[in-house]
């Protein structure tokens, strides 16, 4: 039987476009109408975009395992360049949440491509099952509450506490970052200063986006400053063709406190150790914490190392 190969493609772009438009209305519906960031987002509707390209696909069709897969990801794929293009979400964003993605998307397309071999009759009305169910699961995760998370980050440095603790109070300006990750829009810090000095005493951690606003909460000089953080800017600049502002660059991802431990060690040197106490309001919470995780570590040793560099010139005789 001759298979009507431009038939079966104008089938497959029906299927990618239709099922990306109704992806793109949940997820605004799921970033503005509930205003969360979670598994509804990042499992549940890649999981509809590669199902549901591939079950309309299949529908009186025959579909392999390999084209199944190939549907999912492109159809993910057009979903997230509108995401870019439509001023919904950055680059960064994007790249960071595609890899789960990607895997909930084929996860859904295997499973439909099995569904509509056994069954192809039903494929339709599979698809707007899977439609009608998505706004009640999106409510699954409500009114949970997020946990604190602690990211510790040490080094040594040859200058005694003493030394070290004036460049820890407050430094001057950062030489410009080599890391990659902080040439993507990821905020980092420029410099720091203080007013005042002991318990109350506002600290100003000036970052690329703005600043953090750090009132004194332990003092013990030269071994322990510790601070909460009133204030804090954006934790990321979007890649992207507009100025986007997405909700999730406000009070998803909070900084609680800090602190910066130096211990005396026996050699005369220093450990310093940076700390930062953080929750996000993203999930799954696991998946996120890679994420930012590594970012705060990365932060705290741009940090460190310029406090090493500026301690090691001046130690104290």
């Amino acid at each position: 039987m001759k298979i009507d190969l431009k038939n079966r493609v104008q089938k497959k772009w029906f299927a990618v476009i239709t099922t990306v438009v109704i992806a793109e209305l949940f997820t605004l519906w799921g970033i503005y109408g509930i205003k969360e960031y979670g598994v509804f987002l990042f499992f549940l509707i890649p999981f509809f975009i590669g199902a549901g390209s591939v079950l309309l696909f299949g529908f009186k069709n025959q579909v392999t395992l390999k084209e199944a897969c190939k549907i999912g990801l492109v159809s993910v794929s057009m979903y997230a360049l509108c995401l870019i293009c439509f001023a919904i979400e950055g680059l960064i964003c994007i790249l960071m949440a595609f890899p789960i993605a990607a895997i909930f998307t084929s996860i859904g397309a295997v499973i439909a491509h099995n569904f509509t071999n056994r069954s192809t009759m039903n494929a339709s009305s599979t698809f707007l099952i899977l439609v009608a169910a998505l706004p009640a699961l999106s409510f699954l995760e409500r009114d949970s509450t997020p946990d604190l998370t602690s990211v510790v980050s040490s080094i040594e440095i040859n200058a005694s506490p003493e030394t070290v603790w004036k460049n820890v109070v407050e430094f001057p300006k950062l030489k410009e970052p080599k890391e990659f990750i902080f040439r993507t829009g990821i905020a980092y810090p420029v410099n720091a200063e203080i007013k005042g000095r002991g318990i109350g005493a506002i600290r100003y951690c000036n970052f690329t986006t703005g600043k953090f606003i750090e009132p004194v909460t332990v003092w013990d000089e030269p071994n322990l400053l510790k601070f909460s953080v009133a204030e804090q800017p954006a934790p990321l600049k979007e890649i992207s063709f507009w100025d986007i502002d997405a909700p999730h660059l406000h009070d998803y991802f909070v900084s609680k406190q800090g602190q910066f431990k130096l211990i005396r060690l026996s050699n005369g040197n220093t450990k310093l150790e940076g700390t930062t106490w953080y929750y996000h309001d993203i999930k799954p919470a696991f998946y996120w914490k890679i994420w930012s995780n590594y970012i705060v570590h990365k932060i705290h040793y741009r940090v460190l190392n310029h406090i090493k560099t500026r301690s090691e010139k001046r130690k104290v005789t």
